[in-house]
């Protein structure tokens, strides 16, 4: 007979666990048996069954923890409690620990057998919903990461495997290069999907506040605390929040998130007893951290902990294969939004400025040049007139980069120069401005310049230059 599905029995009398195994096989069912709750946990840690059949009273590990276990490790589990003395507290537990069903002893065969058909049919089901879940995610994933390069393939396939996971992500990479996207992928690809997803930019934030957002107050918990808040992480609860900008966290404040990564609970600010969450941690940065770790601007330990899964997006300029199907994809985008019928396909003009453009913006900056051109077309088509100057002209975006206030950077090229030598005067002088910016913090200098930060570090070292305090 063909086997309909796979059932656990665990029950320490022998004589039961005889009696439901002949019912249950049967009819058609594989069978397994256990005599205890341990070995119950440990048979369906190998294998996930359709059902499970546990009885409620058992020597060491009794039914009732035996389904929490259960429940740990598959948040589906069918499992009907089978029991001599069901009361309506038994009952009432049961269902509250994630049990399918009660049966009580003395049971009709046929009241087993249409619980187990009951409690199979609704195990299937969940599983389709969980397939038809996955391809919705895997659409939405590629509708919102555009790209054919195989540093993007890479960056796609390795948020399929992390997303189910609960460990923590750090995503790096330039402003503009997609990282709320991809915490949005990593999310929605996880069994939390239907939960929340919090966005939280740590550098919007004032730091005085940034505490409070985070872990929330009581009220009169400081001055201004008018009414008790929720923090974010209570928010967040069961789901995943996305911490952007991690890098700017004050210390103190890095060392609360540390503990909510460690313990699993905070202490809402004015508040003495801790609040426990389940939440998943995906944090973005453009800055260098392993360099805040040298310069103690970030704490080692917070490092560590947050890039249990490291994954690092490429500036547009790396994947220039990519810059055809992202344009493409915001004409199609913004034409809608705009109510105009522009044609996807780009001159061979249009495509070249794009593809040779620097795109310092990355992304972000694509997207922008893209809907300004939709808005201002005169006809059905993306023309050379339609981009922005410094697209359309490289020595613009060249002098728009290199002009100083107060200061020209003409250079008689007629009279003859070392080009060697006027690009490294150039980026000694672009350092320099950006230090001076910036107080001497050369990991926010490298930020403005759009690099990594120990390249800048290396920079400075080659050209001697001397820092600013």
């Amino acid at each position: 007979m063909a086997k309909k599905g796979s059932i656990l029995i665990c029950d320490d009398e022998e004589i039961m666990r005889d009696v439901l195994e002949t019912i249950l096989s049967g009819a058609g069912y594989k069978v397994d048996l256990a005599k205890t709750g341990e070995d119950a946990v440990e048979l369906y840690s190998q294998r996930a069954y359709d059902i499970v059949l546990m009885d409620v009273s058992m020597p060491g590990m009794g039914g009732l923890t035996a389904l929490e276990e259960l429940i740990k490790l598959d948040a589906e589990a069918a499992v009907l409690m089978v029991t001599a003395y069901a009361t309506f507290d038994t009952a009432i537990s049961a269902w509250e620990k994630g049990a399918a069903g009660v049966i009580r002893k003395p049971f009709q065969n046929e009241q087993i057998l249409a619980l187990v058909v009951k409690g199979i049919r609704k195990r299937r089901k969940e599983e389709e919903r969980q397939v038809l879940r996955q391809a919705m995610v895997r659409s939405v994933k590629r509708e919102g990461f555009i790209g054919r390069s195989e540093i993007m393939e890479n960056v796609f396939r390795l948020v399929d495997r992390v997303g189910p996971a609960r460990s923590t992500v750090l995503i790096t990479g330039e402003s503009g290069t997609g990282k709320e996207l991809v915490a949005k992928a990593i999310h929605e690809a996880s069994p939390r999907s239907l939960n929340p997803f919090v966005v939280v930019n740590c550098s919007n934030i004032p730091s005085e506040l940034l505490e409070s957002e985070l872990f929330g107050h009581t009220r009169g918990a400081f001055t201004g605390a008018v009414a008790a808040k929720k923090g974010l992480f209570e928010v967040a609860d069961t789901g995943s929040i996305f911490l952007d900008e991690i890098g700017d966290l004050r210390p103190e404040t890095q060392v609360r998130l540390l503990r909510v990564i460690q313990e699993r609970e905070f202490t809402p600010i004015g508040e003495t007893a801790p609040t426990k969450v389940d939440v998943r941690i995906i944090a973005a940065t453009n800055v260098d951290l392993k360099e805040a770790v040298k310069n103690g601007q970030f704490r080692e330990d917070l490092y560590f902990r947050l890039s249990v899964v490291p994954i690092e997006l490429p500036p547009l300029r790396q994947r220039r294969e990519d810059i055809l199907p992202l344009a493409q994809h915001f004409i199609r985008k913004y034409a809608a939004e705009n109510g105009r019928d522009i044609t996807e396909n780009l001159s061979p003009e249009v495509l070249s400025l794009l593809e040779n453009y620097y795109f310092p913006g990355n992304v972000r900056e694509l997207e922008n040049i893209i809907e300004r051109a939709i808005v201002i077309a005169p006809g059905n088509e993306v023309s050379v007139e339609c981009l922005r100057p410094e697209v359309r002209d490289p020595k613009l975006a060249f002098e728009m980069i290199s002009s100083t206030e107060g200061r020209s950077q003409d250079i008689d090229i007629a009279r003859g120069v070392n080009f060697y030598d006027e690009a490294k005067k150039f980026e000694i002088d672009l350092i320099r401005r950006a230090l001076d910016q910036t107080g001497g913090h050369q990991s926010r200098a490298a930020r403005l310049l759009g690099l990594n930060a120990t390249t800048l570090n290396s920079k400075i070292k080659t050209y001697n230059i001397p820092a600013r305090g």
